[in-house]
């Protein structure tokens, strides 16, 4: 999987989960729920897509470093795809 194809899996999921995000507004280092103000339910249902999607774990214990799209992207590169 490319880049990009990473980067619109996660701005796919993101979307189902707060649809209310429109995906060109959403920068890469945004912070999810600080800037995006997506609540803590859509970020835990947001990292369990993902990793139903990519067959990737996601350990609670990363949640913490997952702020934003790039450094998900990042963090999902170098764990599985």
């Amino acid at each position: 999987m490319t880049q990009s194809d990473l980067r619109n899996v996660i701005l796919e999921e993101l979307v189902n989960v707060a649809p209310d995000l429109e995906v060109d507004q959403i920068g890469e280092d945004d912070h999810l729920l600080d800037d995006l103000g997506i609540d803590s339910m859509d970020f835990v249902n947001l990292l369990s897509a993902l990793q139903a999607r990519l067959d990737i774990p996601l350990p609670e214990s990363d949640y913490p470093r997952l702020i934003s799209l790039a450094t998900i992207q990042r963090y999902l590169a170098e764990h599985g795809t």
